[in-house]
């Protein structure tokens, strides 16, 4: 028994090694006061450089942000409604529409981006690149992740609330508004943030949908790559890695706080 707990403690180390080394190591560099490979002395300089330097990164990333948050809340809210009238109404193209709803996930984002660059260049749509069709992008690939976890959520839900609200005179609005939302709260919660982890990483498809001035921080980051690897870049990183997990840590001690 001993002899299988050590070699299951090897694996899940060489497993968290794998996953998190170069994670580390890229932390580690972005304090290194070279640009080498090799960590010389404890430095801030590209922080300073990343704050104080790098207009361009810095409007990247406001633009990746606007559009992450205001696509994953309309996704969020087409994917909730979406998920409500599949689950609780009955209608005739309902095994279809579950269908058409889960196939974005499996098509590969080339296919996703082409077709939408081809979508935005018909004559009859006519929409000139740039940050509305980044924004429509981002909203059409979030929508079948938002209801698939929205989904999951309903699939724990229990109808009789409802009905018990229906036989005290709720409304349908009211039903909504005070039953359902409140209930569906940590669902709503998961699909909104990873419609922003999707949104903020989201490249291929990004860059086929971009337009002059309008590129996206991992558009930014790769055309800077091509002139080599900047440890802006690593500061940078290490900032988002910070903020990701004080948004997932604040973000499961809020779901905890409202399933008490």
């Amino acid at each position: 028994m001993n002899e299988k707990r050590r070699i299951s403690l090897l694996f899940f180390i060489l497993v968290m090694l794998f996953f998190y080394l170069p994670i580390i190591m890229l932390i580690i560099l972005s304090f290194n006061s070279t640009k080498a490979y090799e960590f010389k002395s404890f430095s801030l300089r590209w922080y300073i450089e990343l704050f104080f330097r790098s207009p361009r990164l810095w409007q990247a990333f406001g633009r990746s942000l606007i559009i992450a948050i205001t696509s994953s809340i309309i996704s969020v809210i087409i994917a909730l409604f979406g998920a409500i009238g599949i689950k609780w109404y009955n209608f005739k193209l309902k095994g279809y529409v579950k269908v058409l709803n889960y196939i974005p996930l499996i098509i590969p984002d080339l296919i996703i981006g082409v077709s939408l660059l081809l979508f935005f260049n018909m004559n009859f749509a006519k929409v000139p690149l740039g940050m509305l069709t980044i924004f429509i992008a981002h909203t059409t690939f979030n929508i079948p992740f938002s209801l698939f976890i929205i989904m999951s959520r309903l699939s724990e839900f229990d109808f009789s609330i409802v009905e018990a609200s229906r036989d005290l005179g709720a409304t349908e609005f009211q039903t909504l508004n005070k039953v359902i939302l409140p209930t569906m709260t940590p669902g709503i919660v998961s699909a909104f943030l990873m419609s922003m982890t999707l949104s903020l990483d989201d490249f291929v498809i990004t860059s086929f949908v971009t337009g002059t001035n309008s590129d996206t921080l991992p558009i930014q980051i790769y055309s800077m790559l091509k002139f080599g690897v900047s440890p802006t870049i690593n500061a940078l990183s290490t900032i988002l890695i910070i903020g990701t997990l004080v948004l997932a840590l604040s973000s499961r001690k809020l779901q905890k706080y409202m399933l008490s």
